[in-house]
């Protein structure tokens, strides 16, 4: 729950004070403008906070790590996903993307706080524990982060958040990444930087991104 208030304050600290002409900016996210990843990173919290209130009323069927291994499985889908968060973006003032996604993100650190790390919840078909819910939320709201701020001259995200992608990508890839920074781990792992030679050797034989 820490690593997830911090990624969020974070985030949010970057969030506030971006401007009108910020909004038009490219992002790390292909395709999307900074107003498009805020209408994303809006309905993520929304998401985490709508969980945060629905029992799953069954055991946990995935934990931190296992959540994301289903990432790419319906590239149809992602790509509607994509296309309509860009719609949807459009139909907003700026000023209502920035409001909506500080409101729905202070909303959801608070609500699952509130709740035992053990509680099992429901979200996007799955069930996990409420401490499992709150490291996705992280982990996104930290890759988010450095997509948002890849060209605006903006702090990054917190090393505990790139700490907890670290922990996820290399249990994802079943090995220590040892000598990478956090930060290449976290890029390089989700496909945000190309590896380099040396760290393609590292890899070996794995595949990478091992989620987006």
């Amino acid at each position: 729950m820490t690593v997830l208030a911090e990624a969020y304050d974070a985030l949010a600290g970057v969030v506030g004070g971006l401007s009108e002409d910020d909004a038009w900016a490219p992002t790390g996210c292909t395709g999307w403008t900074v107003r498009d990843l805020l209408w994303h990173l809006r309905a993520d919290a929304v998401r985490g906070l709508v969980a945060a209130h629905t029992r799953a009323g069954r055991p946990a069927d995935c934990d931190e790590v296992d959540y994301w291994r289903a990432w790419g499985s319906n590239p149809e889908a992602d790509e509607r996903n994509r296309r309509m968060t860009r719609v949807e973006a459009g139909l907003h003032g700026f000023d209502d993307l920035r409001t909506g996604h500080l409101e729905a993100a202070a909303a959801a650190v608070r609500a699952l706080a509130a709740l035992p790390g053990d509680e099992v919840v429901a979200t996007q078909g799955h069930a996990l524990r409420a401490a499992d819910l709150a490291s996705t939320l992280a982990v996104e709201a930290t890759l988010h982060h450095a997509d948002l701020v890849a060209h605006l001259d903006s702090p990054g995200p917190t090393a505990t958040g790139l700490a907890e992608v670290r922990r996820v990508v290399e249990a994802l890839l079943g090995c220590d990444l040892d000598g990478w920074p956090d930060e290449r781990v976290a890029l390089v792992g989700t496909g945000r930087a190309a590896p380099s030679p040396d760290e393609r050797r590292d890899l070996g034989g794995l595949s990478v991104p091992v989620f987006s």
